[in-house]
This record gives structure tokens, C-alpha cells and sequence, in this order.
């Protein structure tokens, strides 16, 4: 452990470990298989990360979102730790690359979606392969009683028991009930693991739901009173940019994010609310992976998400300095048909997945048997209008293709421009000699980007070649394609559309395996779901923390005194009741130390929770202390 608080200061620049991370971390190195749930903003990913940089060889991440695999990569390279992802959207010169770099190279960490692991090259290439640690993140997904299920982590455990026999496994996830606990541990086939689980609760955030008419209004009201950083979850991409609109009409710096922007749209968005330059962004919930920003004040969820597990990550995105922060609902009466109808849409029928599914194989000339893992951009407005179907009809049913397992749909996928020089030195450079319109151009990208571009995809700037070579970016990018048909380089230039994948081989559409008894269980567990949204927003007699906890298993939990439900219960109570419970407390004290449960028996039963309250505030004050024996004594302000 003394090398491994090394490496944390060495590549995160931290003294020691957040809560759990070193329980977690020394479990894996122990060679334990090991279960982490640790909520949003906990620090999940170094608890495989850093162990994998304590060993030789390489861990395999497994990931369903490529979007965050991106952002990990690029963090891990960008901190000195060699890092790859393997993706659809890759062509397979890019991604046998890769697979040697791991094999042969100085890699650590590989991240790969769960279908890569089906695939018998891949499975080859993984045996050739030191691997130290297996990680699979957003380990929910293995469960069907997650709030995100994906049929191919089930596969993850046939995978391990062919490939990786002897090789710890780590399982993390952020959110997790009792229940989805048990099946991810079951499901992996976790060989008596350590389970470590770090409280739902945070201390710092306080929970709100606002009933109200108009919505717009109230939004403007918290962002007025609440100063700092903002988020605004939506549901549509139009709500998105209204409301960024409608705050700067309002003289509040505001923008919009969602998944039809460009790259470059979306980077300069982020990247200007992260530099505090824009202070609240509307956004759906593209937003929010692998973003890095402490000091956010307040999140309004101007949309009811579809469950508490979505809710509970994106509200937690506030207040991860620890200072305090707010998590507010809003909520219109209309907004409960209106979840009945989202969910409903969410659940097409299996002929009408049939008959997309085989829309799409006619749209993109997919044979029966053949496009394994293939991608293909995809403009859903096109595809629609060439089959006469409706636009939200069609993508829940592709949500719910991709949730079985038959397609992947990345609706922000951005794939910037790269090229490996395929010749060695002494063939490249004879090639130069005997091709001089080309040599300024090969001797910029050796220039620019080094030995690394020789065998090895590099990331390229198409304009900044130009701007150095005094030419324009389409004659750089005609030479590039002429130099990849000579097969002097491989060039795969940016891509910057939605992709839909083929995960399987094409099924005939008539013979799609498609689980009725999964499906219909599926729909009954979101529904459950659903309901607990509904009754969380409507509820007007308990603690909205105490209601979150409740609902991930833990239930010894006092009332937060935050919450809007705890601050509306101490505005209703009178300020006669809270002294004269404040001077019972002060009466039995004055016989000597109690514990608080002994002092608690002094009230009626009605009165509990109030001592309970008025006890918390005493302590917090410092008008009370806890004794070496957890007994209850005046403290320094009463002394």
C-alpha cells in the first residue's frame, strides 16, 4: 500500500485516499475478487486504475458507454498512463493496432463495451495478454433488476472462466439497490468477494421537489437565490435551448447542451461552463459523463427522470466540493400523465421492433449472417421519412434494440482524424526520395507528431498541417487519401455524426430472438420504478434523503433537517415547543451524561423526533458533546 499511495500522489497528485478507495484498492491487490459501490463522485475509477499501475501487465475495463471510455483515455494519457479503448466506430486496422500495442507494448489499461468479449479474434488476442485486474464498471447493467440492463454482461462470466481463470475481478457501479447487488455479485460469479458500500447519503445536498404552474418562473427564482455554478436537466433537446434562451433574456449567463451538436459545439459549451465563463447550462442527459466540476451549487431537474437511480447520479453531479449545495424537482400536476405516456412509448411491441429492426438492415444493405460489430452513420430524420415512420416511435424502439442487445445507437459520437505511417524508416524514406510532392507532407507529420505516427494511429489536425505547409485543409486531406490507396498510411479522417452498430451478426427479422418473459419483466421492473419516482415527488410526509436511502437499502436513517420536507416540518413547529424541549434536554443533562437513547425516553412519543432534531442541533453548535462512552454531556458553549 506504501507503493500505492506513491502512485496516487505520482499521477493524481493526491496525499491519500477518499472513503473506501483504500479498503477497495488493497482488496484487489490482495488478489480478492471485490464488489465497490461507491455514488457519483466517489472516485470509482481509481479503484482499478491504481492497482493496475502497482503490477506488470495490463487491466481490462469493461464499459457500455463509449463516451466515457473516450474521456478516461484521454484522462489516463494525458496524466502519462498508456491507455486504449476499443469501440465500434474503430476500423479494424485501428483496432489490431491496438491489441499488439497491449500485447507487445508498455498499455495498463484497456477498456472495451461487453460485446468486443463475444468475438474470437478478440478472445485470441486476450489470452497473448498479461492481464492483472478485470474491471467491469456500471457492473448494474448485469442485472434485470437494474434501471439499465444490457443482455451482453451476462456473457462477462463465460468470458472469465475461458480467458481469465486466475484474474481478480472488480465490480463497481454508483448506484445499486440490495437487491441488483446480490445478482451483479451472483451474475459475475464473484468467488466469495469483499463488498464495500459507501452511504447513499449526502450530507451537503439538500433535496427539494417544487409543485408548481409554471415552471420557467420557479427555474429563474432558484437561479437567482442560488449563486454559482448550475445544471438544468431536460428531457427534449427544444427545452434545452428555450430555457437557455429564457434565462438570457433574464440577464443570467446561460447555454445549451445536448447530443445534436457538433463536437466542436459541445467542447466549447462545456468547456466554457467548467471555466466558470457560462454559469448555468440546459442540458439533456448526454451531459454530464466524464465531467470534473466540484463547485456545482444547485441541479434542477426541470423534467422527472424515469427512476430514482437516474436521478439520484445526475442530481449528485451538485455540491462535490462538499460545501452546500441543492437538488430540486420540478414538478407539474400534467407531469404524471405525461410519465405514464414515456413509458408506455418506451415499451413498443415485438412486432413493431421486428419491423425496425428489419427497416434498418434495408436501409444500410445488411445481409442476413454478415456486420458483426459493424457501424454505419446513421441520420434518424432520413431514415424515417424513407419508411414512413414516426420519429419517437422509432427511437424507443431503438433504446429498446439496443437494450436487448442487438444494437448500439451513439448519438454524440465524435471520432477525430487519425493516421499510422504503415512503412518503415528506410522504406519510407525511399518513398520520399522517389515521390517529392509528397515529402513536405510526411516530413510535417513526423514533425508534428513524431516516431509515435510510424505503426500507430495518431490524432492529426487536418488545418493545423495546412496552416504550416501554406496550403488549404481539402488539399491536405486529398494527399492523405491518395497516400492511404498507395497504402503508405492508413488515414481515417473525423467523423462527427450519430452511429448505429449491428452488435450481432444481422438476424432475420422474423426470427429476431427477442425474450417476451425478459421483455414483459423488464417493463414490470421500470414500472416499479416509475412508481417510486412518482411517489418520491408527491410525497409530502417523509424526509426526501431518508426516502432516497430508504430506497437503496439503507434504513437506519434519521431525517436529514435540510430537505424541503425537514425545513417546512421546523417552520411549522412552534418556537415554544423547540425551547421547551431544548430546557428538558438541558434539565436531565444537569443529573449527569446520558446516552441519547436514555435521554430520549424523557419525551413523549410525539416528541422523538423533534429531541432527535433539537439533540442534532445542539451538537452541531457545540452546545452538547458526545463523552469517550457515546454519552451525551454540555459542551464547550454551555461550559
Amino acid at each position: 500500500m506504501n507503493n500505492a499511495l506513491h502512485i496516487l500522489k505520482k499521477y493524481w497528485g493526491y496525499e491519500t485516499f477518499r472513503h473506501l478507495q483504500h479498503e477497495i484498492v488493497e482488496s484487489v491487490l490482495e488478489n480478492r475478487d471485490t464488489f465497490a459501490l461507491l455514488p457519483t463522485g466517489g472516485g470509482k475509477s481509481i479503484c482499478y486504475q491504481l492497482p493496475a499501475l502497482c503490477r506488470d501487465g495490463i487491466c481490462l475495463v469493461i464499459s457500455p458507454l463509449i463516451a466515457l471510455m473516450k474521456d478516461q483515455v484521454d484522462q489516463l494519457n494525458g496524466q502519462g498512463i498508456k491507455s486504449y479503448a476499443i469501440y465500434t466506430g474503430l476500423t479494424n486496422r485501428e483496432i489490431d493496432i491496438i491489441l499488439d500495442n497491449c500485447i507487445y507494448g508498455s498499455a495498463k489499461l484497456l477498456y472495451v463495451s461487453p460485446e468486443r468479449l463475444q468475438t474470437e479474434i478478440f478472445i485470441e488476442r486476450v489470452k497473448k495478454m498479461n492481464v492483472n485486474l478485470l474491471a467491469v464498471d456500471e457492473s448494474h447493467c448485469i442485472s434485470q433488476w437494474g434501471y439499465d440492463f444490457r443482455p451482453s454482461y451476462l456473457k462477462i462470466s463465460d468470458f472469465r472462466d475461458r480467458v481469465l481463470q486466475e484474474v481478480p475481478t472488480i465490480a463497481l457501479t454508483a448506484t445499486a439497490t440490495k437487491k441488483v447487488i446480490e445478482d451483479i455479485c451472483d451474475k459475475l460469479k464473484l468467488n466469495n468477494p469483499n463488498i464495500f458500500k459507501a452511504s447513499f447519503e449526502r450530507k451537503n445536498l439538500a433535496f427539494a421537489v417544487r409543485k408548481i404552474e409554471h415552471k420557467e418562473q420557479k427555474l429563474l427564482d432558484i437561479v437567482q437565490n442560488v449563486p454559482g455554478s448550475g445544471l438544468v436537466y431536460v428531457r427534449h433537446r427544444k427545452t434545452a435551448k428555450d430555457l437557455a434562451e429564457f434565462l438570457l433574456k433574464n440577464q443570467i449567463s446561460a447555454d445549451y447542451y445536448h447530443a445534436g451538436l457538433s463536437h466542436d459545439a459541445r467542447m466549447k459549451k462545456q468547456e466554457s461552463w467548467q471555466a466558470e465563463r457560462t454559469r448555468i447550462i440546459a442540458a439533456t442527459n448526454a451531459f454530464g459523463m466524464g465531467i470534473n466540476k466540484s463547485n456545482v451549487r444547485v441541479v434542477v431537474h426541470y423534467d422527472v427522470p424515469d427512476n430514482l437511480e437516474s436521478y439520484y447520479q445526475e442530481a449528485g453531479r451538485a455540491g462535490r466540493d462538499g460545501k452546500k449545495a441543492y437538488a430540486v424537482m420540478l414538478y407539474h400536476e400534467g407531469d404524471k400523465s405525461l410519465l405514464k405516456t414515456y413509458f408506455e412509448n418506451a415499451h413498443p411491441a415485438i412486432d413493431f421492433l421486428k419491423r425496425l429492426y428489419q427497416a434498418l438492415a434495408n436501409y444500410f444493405k445488411i445481409a442476413v449472417g454478415s456486420n458483426m460489430l459493424s457501424y454505419f452513420d446513421f441520420d434518424i430524420t432520413d431514415f424515417c421519412n424513407n419508411f414512413n415512420l414516426h420519429r419517437s416511435e422509432t427511437y424507443y424502439g431503438l433504446k429498446k434494440l439496443e437494450e436487448e442487445g442487438f444494437l448500439e445507437l451513439n448519438e454524440s459520437f465524435y471520432h477525430p482524424s487519425k493516421v499510422s505511417i504503415n512503412l518503415g524508416k528506410e522504406e519510407l524514406y525511399k518513398f520520399q526520395i522517389a515521390n517529392a510532392t509528397f515529402d513536405p507532407l510526411i516530413k510535417i507529420l513526423l514533425r508534428l507528431y513524431g516516431g509515435e505516427i510510424l505503426g500507430n494511429f495518431t490524432r492529426i489536425s487536418e488545418h493545423q498541417i495546412a496552416r504550416l505547409l501554406n496550403t488549404t485543409t481539402y488539399k491536405i486531406k486529398s494527399n492523405l487519401d491518395h497516400l492511404n490507396s498507395l497504402k503508405i498510411i492508413t488515414y481515417d479522417p473525423v467523423r462527427d455524426k450519430p452511429q448505429l452498430a449491428f452488435v450481432t451478426n444481422r438476424y432475420d427479422a422474423n426470427r429476431l430472438p427477442l425474450n417476451r418473459e425478459r421483455l414483459n419483466h423488464r417493463k414490470s421492473i421500470q414500472k416499479e420504478k416509475l412508481d417510486a419516482i412518482v411517489k418520491y415527488v408527491e410525497n409530502t410526509t417523509q424526509c426526501r434523503t431518508g426516502m432516497i436511502l430508504r430506497y437503496f437499502g439503507e434504513h437506519n436513517y434519521a431525517d436529514c433537517g435540510h430537505c424541503d420536507y425537514c425545513l417546512d416540518r421546523k417552520r411549522k413547529i412552534s418556537k415554544s415547543d423547540r425551547d421547551r424541549v431544548r430546557e428538558m434536554v438541558h434539565f436531565q443533562l444537569r443529573k449527569g451524561p446520558q446516552l441519547p437513547e436514555v435521554l430520549l425516553k424523557s419525551f413523549a412519543a410525539h416528541e422523538i423526533q423533534l429531541a432527535e432534531d433539537i439533540i442534532r442541533e445542539m451538537t452541531d453548535t457545540d452546545d452538547l458533546k458526545y463523552d469517550g462512552m457515546g454519552r451525551l454531556d454540555f459542551g464547550k458553549r454551555q461550559a
